[in-house]
C-alpha cells in the first residue's frame, strides 16, 4: 500500500490517522471498535509491516501498546471517548513512567451523540492527566499530527493524545501521503525507578513530570501547530479542530488563533493575540475547556455565553452567533429525506428474545450494542443502559433492591468479553439470582462487524483460539448454564422461565449469526391472507419486512430474511415460506 510522496488522495479522516501512524513508523497498534474511531485500526491493518490487533477492551489495548512502547517499538492505541474512560487508569500513571519508543493514543469524541451514550469532551483528560494533546482539523492534519505525535512523544518521554471528533474522523479531505519512517527497535533496559510506580518512585516521577511539562510549555509557544492569523482585528477567535475549518469557510475575514495543541495551551501566544484584537472569543465544542483556562489567566474572553454547550457546532451556528446579518442561503436537504427510525434488521437474532422478555414482563438491564434497540417500540423491552458491561452489575443491584422482580441482564458477545466477565464473577460469588443473557451474533455488529475473542479470528484475519462462553461460565461456577438457538422461541421461553424460577445465578448463550454476516439468505415468507385475522401480534416484533396496509399484512420479500420468528408468534399459522417455482 506504499504511495509516492507527491500523490494527492482523498482520504477519510480515520484513514488519514492510520496513514499518519504508518508513516510515523508505528509497529504495534491495538484498540477496541467504537464509533467514530473504528476504521482507524481497520485501515492500519492493511499495512502488514504493522502488528494490528483488536483487544477485548480499551484498557487492554492501551496497556499492550504501552508495553510495546516501553519495550522499544513505536505503538498506537485507538478508542472512542467512552473508551478512554476504560483506559484512563493506565493513562494516569503512564504519564509518570514515561515511555521508551513513541506512544500515541487517538481518541474520537462524538459531539451530538450520533452513536454514543454520552457527550464527553476528552480534552478534560489532557488537563487531568497532564498529557500533551493535538487537535487536527481535517484529514491532512490527521495524517500530519499523528506522524508528529510519535516524535513529540519521544522528545518529551510522554504518551501523546491525538483528539478527533466525528466530523474529522468521518469526513474526507485532500492529503499528500509521504513515505514510512523506519526506526530500529530501541533497547529495553531494566529501570525500576522509572517503570515501577510504588509510592517512593512515583513521588520522584511526579517531580520529573513537572519538569517535562515546563519544557513542553516552551515548545507549544514555538510550534507552528499553534498559529496566529491576523485579519479584521475587531474580533479575534481562538479555536481548533474542525471548527477552525468551519470558521474559515463562513467568516474568512476574522482574525484567528488556531490551536493545533489542545494541552498545554500557549499562554504567551494567546496573550499576544488578545492584545491584537478588540474582542476575544473562544469557539469550542462541548465543554468550555480552553475558555476556563484562559479566563483563569485574567484574560477577558467570551465563549459559552455565545456558543452552545450541547451538541455539535455547525457552520450555520457560527454565522448565527458571530455575524447574524450574513445568514447563508442554502437548501435544507433533510426535508426531502424520508424518516428512518432505528430498528433491528430484518431477521436479526435479537428480535425473538426481546419479544419473550416483554411477554414475561421481566426487568431487563441492557448494554451497549445493536440490542439496545430493544428499548424502542414496539419491542419496548429494555429498562436500563449505562455503559459496557453494566447490564450485569445493574441487574444485581436492582435484584438486591427488589427480590420479587424477575431481573435479566442482556449483553452481546463482544460486550461480554469487553466488560461482562468480572460482573458475572461477582454475581456468582455473591449468589445473586439473576439471569444473564449473552446474545451471541458472532461479531461486533454495532460498529460494522469486527472480530473479537469469541469469533476465533484476529483483526488480520488469522485463525485463533475461539473463546468458549459456556466453558468460561462453567469455570466461573455459574450453577445454571445453557446454550440456545436464537430462532427457537419456544425453547428460549421454556429455558428462561426455568432459569428465573430456579432463583440462582443463570447464564444463557443465545446464538444466532448477525444477518450482515450470513453468506446465504433463507427462503422469504409470505402471508396467507385467508388465515390472517389481523390480530397484530406479528407487528409487535418491529420487523422492517412486515407492513400493515389498510386491512392487510404484507411481507416484503426483498427485505425478509426468512428467520421464521413471525411465523412462531402468529397464532393462526398465516406465515408460510414462499414457493420456489
Amino acid at each position: 500500500m506504499e504511495m509516492h510522496r507527491a500523490e494527492k488522495r482523498i482520504m477519510l479522516g480515520n484513514e488519514a490517522f492510520a496513514r499518519g501512524a504508518y508513516e510515523g513508523g508505528v509497529e504495534v497498534a491495538a484498540g477496541y471498535p467504537g464509533t467514530p474511531s473504528t476504521e482507524i485500526l481497520q485501515f492500519l491493518s492493511h499495512y502488514r509491516e504493522v502488528h494490528s490487533r483488536w483487544s477485548p477492551n480499551e484498557k487492554v489495548a492501551f496497556e499492550v501498546a504501552s508495553g510495546a512502547a516501553i519495550g522499544g517499538k513505536r505503538a498506537l492505541a485507538t478508542m472512542k471517548h467512552v473508551g478512554l474512560n476504560v483506559a484512563s487508569d493506565a493513562l494516569m500513571t503512564l504519564v509518570y513512567t514515561g515511555i521508551n519508543a513513541g506512544f500515541v493514543f487517538i481518541v474520537a469524541d462524538d459531539p451530538s451523540m450520533h452513536s454514543s451514550q454520552n457527550e464527553q469532551d476528552s480534552r478534560n483528560y489532557a488537563f487531568f492527566a497532564k498529557v500533551p494533546a493535538l487537535e487536527p482539523a481535517n484529514s491532512a492534519e490527521a495524517l500530519l499530527f499523528t506522524r508528529l505525535a510519535f516524535q513529540l512523544s519521544e522528545e518529551f518521554d510522554l504518551p501523546v493524545m491525538v483528539r478527533s471528533t466525528t466530523r474529522v474522523s468521518h469526513s474526507r479531505g485532500v492529503v499528500i501521503p509521504g513515505v514510512r519512517e523506519t526506526h530500529p527497535v530501541r533497547p529495553y533496559r531494566k529501570a525500576a525507578e522509572k517503570y515501577v510506580m510504588i509510592p517512593a518512585f512515583a513521588r520522584k516521577s511526579r517531580v520529573v513530570l513537572q519538569e517535562k511539562l515546563k519544557m513542553l510549555q516552551e515548545w507549544v509557544e514555538e510550534t507552528p501547530l499553534n498559529r496566529i492569523e491576523i485579519r479584521d482585528t475587531s474580533l479575534g477567535v481562538i479555536t481548533g479542530g474542525v471548527l477552525y475549518d468551519y470558521l474559515r469557510e463562513v467568516l474568512p475575514s476574522l482574525s484567528v488563533l488556531k490551536l493545533g495543541v489542545g494541552y498545554p495551551l500557549p499562554r504567551k501566544k494567546i496573550e499576544a493575540f488578545a492584545e491584537k484584537v478588540e474582542k476575544l472569543v473562544v469557539l469550542e465544542e462541548i465543554d468550555p475547556v480552553w475558555e476556563r483556562e484562559i479566563k483563569s489567566w485574567g484574560i477577558p474572553v467570551r465563549g459559552k455565553e455565545i456558543f452552545p454547550e450541547i451538541g455539535e457546532i455547525t457552520p450555520d451556528t457560527i454565522v448565527e452567533r458571530l455575524s447574524p446579518e450574513k445568514k447563508r442561503e442554502y437548501i435544507d436537504l433533510s426535508t426531502y429525506l424520508p424518516p428512518r427510525p432505528p430498528v433491528l434488521c430484518a431477521g436479526c437474532p435479537h428480535r425473538g428474545i426481546f419479544t419473550i422478555l416483554r411477554e414475561l414482563e421481566a426487568t431487563v438491564c441492557g448494554d451497549i450494542g445493536c440490542y439496545t434497540l430493544g428499548t424502542l417500540p414496539p419491542l419496548s423491552a429494555m429498562d436500563t443502559c449505562l455503559c459496557m458491561g453494566a447490564s450485569i452489575s445493574l441487574a444485581e443491584g436492582i435484584k438486591l433492591a427488589h427480590q420479587e422482580l424477575p431481573v435479566v441482564a442482556v449483553l452481546g458477545d463482544s460486550t461480554f468479553v469487553h466488560a461482562g466477565i468480572p460482573p458475572l464473577i461477582d454475581a456468582v460469588y455473591n449468589k445473586t439470582p439473576i439471569v444473564v443473557l449473552v446474545l451471541d451474533n458472532g461479531t461486533t455488529a454495532m460498529t460494522g462487524g469486527q472480530d473479537h475473542p469469541g469469533t476465533g479470528k484476529t483483526l488480520l484475519g488469522e485463525e485463533t483460539v475461539r473463546l468458549d462462553f459456556v466453558a468460561l461460565a462453567q469455570a466461573i461456577g455459574v450453577p445454571f448454564v445453557a446454550r440456545l438457538d436464537a430462532y427457537h422461541l419456544a425453547h428460549i421461553r421454556e429455558t428462561l422461565q426455568k432459569a428465573l424460577a430456579a432463583r440462582i445465578p443463570a447464564f444463557l448463550i443465545v446464538e444466532g449469526l448477525c444477518q450482515l454476516k450470513k453468506k446465504e439468505r433463507a427462503v422469504p415468507l409470505t402471508v396467507e391472507d385467508q388465515w390472517c385475522l389481523l390480530c397484530g401480534l406479528c407487528n409487535t416484533l418491529g420487523c422492517p419486512a412486515l407492513l400493515k396496509e389498510e386491512e392487510m399484512v404484507h411481507i416484503t420479500p426483498e427485505r425478509c430474511a426468512g428467520c421464521g420468528v413471525c411465523a412462531q408468534v402468529c397464532p393462526f399459522c398465516a406465515m408460510r415460506e414462499v414457493e420456489v417455482r
